[in-house]
């Protein structure tokens, strides 16, 4: 499991950077781990590899340690430099994986409200297809704007927006960003780098608590979304 917290969370503003903005108390970051922790069947044997700024290990990243270490229990847990871009630092996290590794799962702990039992069904389908991800259809109609001015209306039927956990064959992903890195290719998620191999990627239904938190906004919503009951 390679958890992205290396962003600097640019668009949401303030000095502290987005992984470690508090949740009812909680770091985004200990939220992801802590869920995702808990989609790893009995039995199974995962690694959690934290892929952070190094500005940010000691003076954020080391306050919250244990909380993840202890949800962690018998798991392996590792720190990770992250890189200039997200291709980069999943780059960074794959090299830090233990060769054995069946799969690889990416997930932003921006999206502290993932839902696990999604994760589990994203897990087998990956270990089925090759490659997974959450992703919701497209509810809202959707333009192509340049320079403030829509240019089209395109067609939402079968357009689905991506979200995390993306789930891939260690080998597959290996190979994917290899090929990426050969052609010069930065995908803007991990799966890109699949597809353009021609290799299936399975979809399976996120949900709409599964929000990405960009915006000062979406942590308000984020709190209500919990104190509703509903992640």
């Amino acid at each position: 499991m390679l958890l992205l917290a290396a962003g600097r969370g640019t668009r949401f503003g303030g000095t502290l950077p987005k992984a470690f903005l508090r949740l009812r108390g909680e770091s985004l970051l200990v939220h992801s781990a802590r869920r995702l922790l808990a989609a790893i069947g009995a039995g199974e044997r995962a690694q959690i590899l934290l892929v952070v700024h190094p500005d940010d290990r000691k003076a954020h990243l080391a306050p919250i340690l244990e909380a993840i270490e202890r949800a962690a229990g018998p798991h392996t847990v590792r720190i990770v430099d992250g890189g200039a871009s997200r291709q980069e630092s999943m780059t960074n996290g794959l090299s830090a994986i233990d060769s054995d590794a069946d799969l690889v799962l990416v997930h932003d702990a921006a999206r502290a409200l993932v839902p696990t039992a999604a994760v589990r069904q994203c897990i087998a389908e990956a270990m089925r297809t090759g490659a997974a991800l959450l992703a919701v259809p497209a509810t809202d109609t959707q333009k192509r704007v340049v320079d403030g001015r829509v240019v089209a209306t395109l067609d939402r039927t079968g357009v689905w927006q991506a979200q995390t956990p993306q789930v891939v064959r260690t080998n597959l992903l290996r190979r994917a960003i290899h090929e990426a890195r050969h052609a010069g290719f930065d995908g803007t998620d991990d799966v890109a780098l699949v597809e353009r191999l021609g290799e299936p990627v399975a979809v399976v239904p996120g949900t709409v608590t599964n929000l990405k938190i960009t915006h000062p906004g979406d942590l308000a919503l984020a709190e209500a979304i919990l104190a509703a009951g509903l992640a």
